[in-house]
């Protein structure tokens, strides 16, 4: 997949683990790891803010755009 997701890299910045993110943003730990992993098809744009507002950060800077073939099959 085309989009590269550095969550892992802006809690590392923060010095914050996954399970405060969580608890701050109001989702599960378990989809805290599927985000960080890459292993989601998508993320509501609600969330994605409450992300970027709990960790003072802006989309770009957890989502990237990589270069490369995308799955027709969606």
């Amino acid at each position: 997949m085309p989009i590269i997701i550095t969550l892992d890299v802006m809690l590392a910045k923060r010095k914050m683990r996954s399970k405060e993110l969580a608890g701050l943003v109001g989702i599960t730990v378990q989809n805290i790891s599927l985000l960080k992993s890459g292993k989601v098809k998508g993320v509501r744009f609600e969330t994605l803010a409450r992300i970027c507002q709990v960790l003072d950060c802006q989309p770009g800077d957890i989502l990237s755009y990589e270069m490369g073939e995308v799955d027709s099959s969606v």
